[in-house]
């Protein structure tokens, strides 16, 4: 019986380093593949395959594992360097990439170190980008820059299955005398500005002024107009109404008219007399040389109405008495 024992004994043996090996090749063959991974599949020493996420299946004997590949987009920080610009200026220049892999088999076989070559290349294009434009224009147009840096990196990171999704130049930092110049710069523009916006204030200011000093004038020219005119016009009215009274005067006292002429005289005349001794201000009166002419056309007017009613006795002629 007893080698039927170690017979038994020795198949148990077999039997368990049998399930050993099995459990072995079994998780060597299985490969559970996290969400936003993909694993290559290596035949000895070949790409073979790419494990999808979740759970795969490879030969445990004759296959392995190659490379696992983030699928994710990444960050890279790009490290600072001093870069010349075009006009000569030295500045500090720091940026980051973000990169997803788009192909895990040429992302794993057609570069050595996907990271640093991407860093390398980021480093090299904002050189070559920023030496070919000048320090105003890099620090006013950012994002024309950076369009510029992604189409170059886009296409020379496209044969290794990577796509670069943005480039962001996080900072330009010139030196510190330079930035004091540039502070100056700005201080006298805004200056200018300034004093130039003044000027055309006190320019606009002053064609206003004149506007209206020209409008008022011409206003006031053309009131000045229309007043002469009313005036002229009423001055003429009123010599047509005299000149219409006279007519009728004489017509109704059937002369020539000279007679009318000194009747409408004597009575301004008169009227003018009796408003200046009824003035206030004047208390005594000293009556003009031509009074006599007064009394005269005021006989004459007496005349002439006795010749016209016919009624009076005719007049008699006066002759200086001789001493």
């Amino acid at each position: 019986m007893s080698p039927v024992v170690d017979f038994i004994s020795g198949g148990q043996v077999a039997l368990i380093v049998l399930g050993i090996v099995l459990v072995f090749l079994v998780a060597k063959g299985v490969r559970i593949v996290p969400q936003g991974e993909q694993w290559t599949v290596e035949r000895f020493g070949r790409y073979v395959t790419t494990l999808e996420p979740g759970l795969g299946l490879i030969n445990p004997l004759f296959s392995r594992i190659g490379r696992k590949i983030n699928m994710m987009e990444n960050v890279l920080d790009i490290p600072e360097q001093d870069v010349i610009t075009q006009d000569n200026a030295s500045c500090t220049v720091d940026a980051i990439v973000f990169y997803q892999v788009i192909d895990p088999r040429r992302a794993a076989y057609e570069v050595r170190d996907l990271e640093q070559a991407v860093v390398n290349l980021a480093l090299t294009n904002i050189r070559s980008v920023l030496g070919s434009t000048a320090l105003d224009s890099a620090l006013s147009s950012r994002d024309e820059m950076n369009n510029q840096i992604l189409r170059v990196m886009d296409e020379a990171t496209d044969p290794w299955g990577t796509k670069i999704t943005r480039v962001e130049i996080k900072d330009i930092a010139p030196p510190k005398d330079l930035l004091d110049a540039m502070a100056s710069q700005m201080k006298a523009e805004r200056e200018k500005r300034a004093e130039i916006l003044e000027a055309e204030g006190y320019r606009a200011a002053a064609i206003q002024r004149a506007e209206g000093d020209k409008q008022s004038q011409i206003l006031k020219a053309e009131g000045e107009l229309v007043a002469a005119q009313r005036q002229a016009e009423a001055r003429e009215r009123l010599a047509q109404a005299e000149a219409e009274a006279t007519r009728l005067v004489a017509e109704a006292i059937g002369s020539t008219g000279t007679n009318a002429v000194n009747y409408f005289v004597a009575q301004k005349y008169v009227e003018a007399l009796t408003a200046f001794a009824q003035s206030p201000n004047q208390k005594t009166v000293f009556m003009p040389l031509e009074a006599a002419s007064l009394i005269g056309s005021i006989g004459g007017i007496k005349e002439l109405l006795n010749s016209v009613s016919g009624d009076g006795p005719p007049p008699v002629s006066r002759t200086p008495a001789r001493s």
